[in-house]
């Protein structure tokens, strides 16, 4: 499916040597320029997202978490899991005992201790080439020497300076004169800056442990947390197993629980059963399917997922194809069905993806969680944490419930897809909750309807917040009554939802083809 050049829209970036796709031009231009200087696609995804922690601190940053798929011709793709934990003294019934019922996303029982910087070191030192020192020195030279604000940051970070007036060093480093900068404004974060060149200089080890990890654990027990510095010193992430289904032909890869990958097999598992490419691409009849199978997946994920060891069900009796026809046989392809209650959306993280030209794949995700995380922040050194454990569950009974030194389910889930055992695309779609819908969404925009890469990311989409089914402006107005015939109660999305970018690799032609997300400032770029 070609694009309509009468339109407007942007075409897909078509290169041979080497591509990055991110949610910011100077995150994109400092992966091609490690990509042209001689590293390869891991050191290029991890230079570029620390500069995305930097140049959009309230969608990610070092006191966050990261999760990766690689995928080498030839070799089995491999995952990081760069998930931290609650603190050893962390408890449900501590929590429930001071009258709380959830987790909320200011709360610094919402902290985990942040995985990022332990997984970047793993990744590169698994699969990278370039020393630690030069994969963060874009990073420092933005925090150091000032960056120019983009468009949609300037928008999103407006509407967070009452979160931001909550902590000291929040306001210290985040808001300036009170206030959050305009687009265009070029600003500086120097006690960051610091402590990026404490990493260069002596890797994770000067973060985990020592003056930062005790400036952490200073300011977290300040506010009320658990954590202490012995939680940062023992953090470590894990390689993982990846797991996958095969859809039509395809197999769609993402990062085992305690993320909610599976969530989006088990929906593309439920689709199977229909013939979704006799349907009109953004008709009613599609996003009806859709949206009823992702309900269904979504009711299985809040029931089931949670640190691995911890889930009562396995992995593979909920992604069987078996389990999956029964949950199709309960959908109606008429009328939306009742199911249980589905999480709210949101979209504060950001994914990346780079392929050089050896065809190495990197498909790479880093989020505080929500916008600004907790809203806590070092006053020394400048770090925004994470509100990650606010994905825990106060109950004594179910898998994902609170826990010592446990990791909670978690939304960030980088993919890729495969076919014939080589990597046909790598891709991502950020928005917290949305992102199993968002991956769900690109796979049948490109193997159902044969949409071009940027097209298939241009698309409008459709999610749910409880009993709304809620859908962004540029839905077409007969599939919004369509659904509205279907007994869905729509909404309007206040903002739009996701942030993907993809890249496909042509292994017949030799080329590779990128997109971006147009509800972002980013873009794709190759040479």
């Amino acid at each position: 499916m070609s694009r309509d050049f009468h339109l407007p829209g942007r075409s897909p970036v078509i290169a041979g040597e080497g591509m990055a796709a991110t949610s910011h031009p100077l995150a994109t231009l400092a992966a091609l320029d490690a990509l042209r200087a001689g590293g390869n696609a891991v050191d290029a995804a991890v230079t570029a997202v620390a500069v995305l922690c930097v140049i959009e601190p309230h969608m990610t940053g070092i006191g966050g978490d990261c999760f990766a798929l690689i995928a080498e011709d030839g070799k089995p793709v491999w995952g990081y899991n760069g998930c931290g934990r609650s603190g050893a003294g962390a408890s449900t019934e501590a929590l429930i005992a001071k009258g709380m019922k959830s987790i909320e996303a200011t709360s610094p029982h919402a902290v985990n201790v942040p995985g990022a910087i332990e997984a970047w070191d793993a990744i590169l030192k698994a699969h990278g080439t370039l020393p630690m020192d030069r994969v963060l020195a874009p990073a420092i030279r933005y925090a150091e020497h000032g960056f120019p604000v983009a468009p949609r940051v300037a928008s999103d970070w407006k509407g967070l300076t009452a979160k931001l007036g909550n902590s000291p060093g929040a306001t210290k480093h985040y808001l300036f004169n009170g206030r959050a900068p305009e687009e265009g404004d070029v600003i500086k974060l120097p006690a960051l800056a610091a402590t990026l060149k404490a990493i260069a200089k002596d890797g994770p080890g000067a973060f985990y442990e020592g003056p930062i990890a005790e400036d952490m654990a200073a300011t977290l027990a300040a506010s009320g947390s658990v954590l202490t510095a012995e939680d940062f010193a023992r953090h470590r992430g894990a390689a993982v197993t990846p797991i996958s289904t095969d859809y039509r032909g395809i197999d769609l890869v993402e990062i085992p629980p305690n993320t909610q990958g599976l969530t989006a097999l088990v929906t593309l598992n439920i689709l199977e059963t229909f013939d979704l490419a006799a349907l009109e691409p953004l008709g009613a009849d599609r996003f009806h399917l859709m949206l009823e199978a992702a309900r269904m997946a979504f009711a299985v994920r809040d029931t089931h997922i949670a640190e691995l060891s911890r889930m009562r069900v396995p992995v593979g009796a909920l992604n069987d194809k078996a389990f999956a026809r029964t949950l199709a046989a309960k959908l109606d392809p008429t009328r939306r069905v009742p199911l249980p209650a589905a999480p709210t959306p949101g979209s504060d993280t950001v994914y990346l993806t780079v392929v050089d030209r050896e065809r190495r794949a990197v498909s790479l995700i880093n989020s505080l969680y929500s916008a600004f995380g907790s809203a806590i922040c070092t006053e020394k050194t400048g770090i925004m944490f994470n509100n990650r454990g606010s994905g825990f569950v106060l109950n004594p009974g179910h898998p994902n419930t609170l826990g010592p030194s446990q990791r909670p389910m978690h939304t960030i889930i980088p993919a890729l897809v495969m076919r014939d055992g080589r990597c046909d695309t790598t891709f991502g779609v950020m928005g917290a909750h949305y992102q199993p819908m968002g991956h769900v969404q690109m796979v049948l925009n490109l193997f159902d309807y044969g949409m071009d890469i940027q097209s298939a990311i241009d698309a409008p989409r459709a999610f749910f917040d409880g009993e709304s089914t809620v859908v962004e402006r540029g839905m077409p107005a007969a599939t919004v009554e369509g659904l509205k015939a279907r007994g869905h109660r729509i909404v309007t999305a206040p903002t739009p939802w996701g942030g993907a970018q993809a890249i496909r690799i042509d292994w017949k032609r030799g080329v590779l083809l990128g997109g971006s997300e147009p509800r972002k400032d980013g873009c794709a770029l190759g040479y």
